[in-house]
């Protein structure tokens, strides 16, 4: 299940109460760092961008690839660890706008995760260390560490241990 804080609204949609959740100067400011970051092809400036502006966790030599959009009302929730890898055009979303309420959720992502192309990430989920998400892959819920997983919706392919019998029974087997 993911980990979300929800609040009930009580007028209109969710979505028209946007500016009651996050101000109007701060999604400005995270969209023009956002974009001007998803087309810049230095990692180690897209990092400080997203460190410094928008206060995002970004862990050493973690690469987000091109076109990568982390959540723009809330990105200071998501984290990212050492050595990762985000795919081209993955999205990661700290907050949900829904019809009679919204959530808002952090998103921590391991050390050495690779997360392919194409994927979208909920808010409220934790990606374990050394997991691989495939490429548009529906992140709805945890991933285990050293899991591979994939789909939409996202299941788990195999677990870190299924990997490590395979190893075991291929050496045995030689």
């Amino acid at each position: 299940m993911r980990k979300t804080e929800r609040f009930d609204v009580k007028e209109a949609n969710s979505l028209w109460q946007i500016y009651k959740t996050v101000s109007f100067w701060k999604v400005v400011k995270n969209f023009i760092v956002i974009q001007a970051a998803r087309y810049t092809p230095f990692l180690g400036v897209k990092n400080w961008m997203y460190r410094s502006f928008l206060r995002m966790k970004v862990g050493k030599e973690t690469a987000f690839a091109l076109m990568v959009m982390p959540d723009i009302m809330f990105p200071e929730k998501i984290t990212v660890g050492n050595n990762t890898i985000i795919g081209y055009n993955t999205t990661i979303l700290a907050h949900e706008y829904l019809i009679k309420e919204y959530r808002i959720g952090e998103v921590i992502i391991g050390d050495e995760v690779l997360i392919g192309a194409n994927t979208t990430i909920l808010p409220g989920v934790k990606i374990g260390d050394g997991a691989t998400v495939s490429a548009g892959a529906l992140v709805h819920k945890d991933v285990p560490a050293g899991a591979f997983v994939g789909g939409n919706p996202m299941k788990v392919i195999y677990t870190r241990e299924e990997q490590e019998r395979r190893a075991i029974a291929e050496k045995v087997d030689e």
